[in-house]
């Protein structure tokens, strides 16, 4: 028997599929399930009252060895089976998609198939619940061998002498049986799917091949399905802390890399499970928060099943702060899941994703759990320390941009896909006032450049008036020395937080082009901020795009506001550090400017060193020379950060489906025009001409 079998699915009786994995290395998807070592996973899919195919069970367990038969069946011929798991409601998905990939030995030659499918994806959707009718779970019920019964493209990828990979279709008519030439199957060249009806040929180098091969391999698997990517797979790394997580905010890149590439499978699987983690019950000395937390990160852990004799089952082990360093609640997770959704139905046009109830009924939960209801006199969302990407303390509690760039960006991409109802116009309300009041707040009071500057440098102080200037009560005194040097003539950014006395000046990069991706800057605005980019070029990229905020914080100031990190000292980790992942949002941002040579020229900086240094983390220093301390290697997110560089600047009209211009129509929104005591006078109207859409 070979070392690696072949993966069949079987079943026993209808309307059931059962799927069986054979041996170590075995898979439907080309990479094996992370975390099961010799053991067989069975899926028991089964049709729910309402006749939709919902996961009810599933085993794991240890066996003795697997048989492959004459006819291509797979089956145990020894070890029990037993062992009832906890039952989850999930819809099986999957069906309609039919068999990925098959895949003999270890050198062979990939050779993906999948099923035609119309260019119209809202009418001929993959997903199961709006074609329960047409039982296509049945037709792609699979005995005795396989039997699809659709019409496939077979797409094989061949490497040439010259380094160039060729695509060919061949239409193929499926029959009761398909048989695959092992010795022509190479898994080492598979690069991903392109639909398209022509032959396509395009130069990949080697970093590439590389950057796939390391991103395919951090795949995470659960119940034999694709579900995320680990952090980090630092093969020389023997703690790896929750590095061997899926992270929300770390998967949005992988996610996107893997739906450019035409996978959009592990996404589809990535968001329905994770929304599945949003209803678990979350505790912290006896403290619930709110309905609509998103796990920071899950792991798929096995557990073995009471009462039986070496079964096991996997489960989904998710954490929402209770773990982490600080126990602080991820704020971004929810938002980032919101913004990879709809990035998901505008890349793949399956559109009947969001429209889901249970995927509705997840927006509503996040979107409830942001805008309610507080003390809070500013649009901005109010967060501790910690509950972003920078996820230690930085002295970012308060109103920090990043939070509110994803929040303003998830609040659109929610405008957009919720479904407008009786229960649902209330809502839909209440996120245009807070997306009008919001990007209104962002431009007057977070922006600053040269002029800004020196207005605020001339600030009266103690104003007690409803017109005041200087609403926050801003001392001048605050405006940093390194500052008045170090601000161009041209350009400006939007600065770090705001609060009542507090301006922190720090330049924090991901906020900013979020803010540009978003439109939540003014055209003026976000042009300013790639032109401070490039004007500083050498202290925010230098050796390694891009730093995740500058200047870093050192001597006293770093002892008390980060409370002597030792993890982030001056100009390390979060504290200065450089990440390369920023690297797709800085792509992004500079496309939706008309700037695509500055990405360029940040992503042959990356290339030079990513690949030499194995993808790290961070690096450290001023100029981003060294590899951070304790950076790790093999970093997920930094590979999957450049693969989305690299085709988004390859495929411009995608990345234009990821971001978003101006709304005019949010400009003139107003909540201050509903009350009618007069009491107050608008701000909006005095500064407008302050604010240069």
């Amino acid at each position: 028997m070979m070392n690696t079998g072949t993966c069949i699915g079987i079943s026993t009786m209808r309307p059931c599929c059962r799927v069986l994995i054979s041996s170590k290395t075995s898979s439907i998807f080309g990479f094996s399930p992370a975390g099961i070592n010799k053991c067989s996973v069975i899926y028991n899919f089964s049709k729910s009252q309402s006749g939709t195919p919902s996961i009810r069970r599933f085993f794991c367990c240890h066996v003795n060895r697997c048989v492959i038969g004459s006819d291509r069946t797979a089956f145990c011929v020894s070890g029990s089976i037993s062992g009832q798991s906890r039952v989850f409601s999930t819809s099986f998905d999957r069906v309609s998609r039919g068999v990925r990939m098959i895949t003999g030995g270890r050198s062979s030659r990939g050779i993906l198939v999948v099923p035609r499918v119309a260019s119209d994806f809202r009418n001929h959707s993959t997903s199961v619940g709006s074609n329960v009718n047409e039982k296509g779970f049945e037709r792609i019920y699979m005995q005795g061998g396989l039997n699809v019964n659709v019409k496939s493209l077979v797409i094989e990828k061949v490497e040439t002498d010259h380094n160039i990979v060729k695509e060919e279709e061949v239409e193929i008519e499926s029959s009761n049986t398909l048989k695959v030439n092992e010795s022509s199957i190479d898994t080492d060249n598979f690069k991903g799917l392109n639909q398209s009806s022509t032959v396509v040929e395009r130069e990949v180098s080697q970093i590439e091949k590389e950057a796939w091969k390391l991103l395919q391999a951090a795949v995470v698997s659960y119940c034999g399905n694709p579900v995320g990517t680990v952090a980090a797979n630092d093969p020389a790394d023997n703690q790896p802390l929750n590095y061997d997580q899926v992270f929300i905010r770390d998967f949005v890149p992988s996610g996107l890399a893997f739906v450019l590439n035409g996978d959009g499978e592990i996404v589809r699987n990535f968001l329905l499970h994770t929304l599945q983690l949003q209803s678990w019950e979350k505790t912290v000395d006896c403290y619930s928060p709110g309905q609509g937390l998103m796990p920071a990160s899950f792991k798929v852990r096995t557990v073995p099943l009471d009462g039986s004799n070496g079964a096991f089952e996997e489960v989904l082990d998710p954490d929402f702060g209770e773990s982490a360093i600080g126990r602080v609640a991820p704020v971004d997770s929810g938002l980032w899941w919101i913004i990879l959704l709809r990035a998901y139905g505008k890349i793949t046009g399956d559109y009947a994703l969001q429209e889901r109830v249970d995927v509705q009924t997840g927006i509503r939960l996040i979107l409830n759990l942001c805008l309610a209801d507080g003390f809070d006199m500013f649009p901005s969302l109010l967060v501790t320390d910690g509950s972003c990407m920078i996820d230690r303390r930085m002295g970012i509690h308060g109103h920090p941009l990043e939070i509110q760039a994803l929040f303003y960006s998830a609040l659109r991409c929610a405008r957009e896909m919720l479904i407008v109802n009786d229960g649902t116009k209330n809502l839909v309300a209440a996120i245009n006032n807070r997306l009008s009041a919001l990007s209104f707040h962002i431009r007057e009071y977070y922006w600053v450049d040269m002029k800004k500057i020196n207005e605020i440098y001339r600030y009266k102080t103690e104003e007690y008036s409803t017109e005041a200037i200087n609403k926050f009560n801003i001392y001048p005194d605050q405006i940093p020395s390194w500052l008045v040097d170090w601000i161009p003539e041209e350009g400006g950014y939007l600065i770090g937080n705001l609060q009542p006395a507090h301006m922190d000046f720090r330049f924090f990069t991901l906020g900013n082009l979020w803010s540009i991706v978003s439109s939540l800057g003014t055209q003026k605005q976000n042009e300013g901020i790639l032109k401070l980019i490039e004007a500083k070029w050498d202290d925010l990229v230098a050796n390694m795009p891009l730093k995740i905020c500058y200047p870093a914080l050192e001597s006293e100031e770093w002892r008390i506001i980060t409370g002597s990190d030792p993890k982030n000292t001056p100009w390390s980790y979060h504290n200065g550090g450089s990440w390369p992942t920023l690297l797709w949002q800085f792509t992004l941002a500079c496309m939706k400017m008309g700037r695509p040579e500055l990405a360029q020229k940040a992503v042959a900086l990356a290339e030079k060193r990513l690949s030499v240094d194995q993808w790290p983390e961070y690096y450290d220093t001023r100029s981003g020379r060294f590899l951070g301390k304790q950076s790790r290697l093999h970093q997920t997110w930094t590979i999957a950060g450049y693969l989305t560089s690299k085709m988004l600047l390859e495929n411009p009209e995608k990345a234009s489906l990821l971001f978003w211009e101006e709304d005019y129509e949010l400009l003139e929104i107003c909540v201050c025009a509903l009350s009618k005591s007069g009491r107050s006078k608008c701000s909006r109207f005095a500064a407008r001409s302050q604010i240069h859409v």
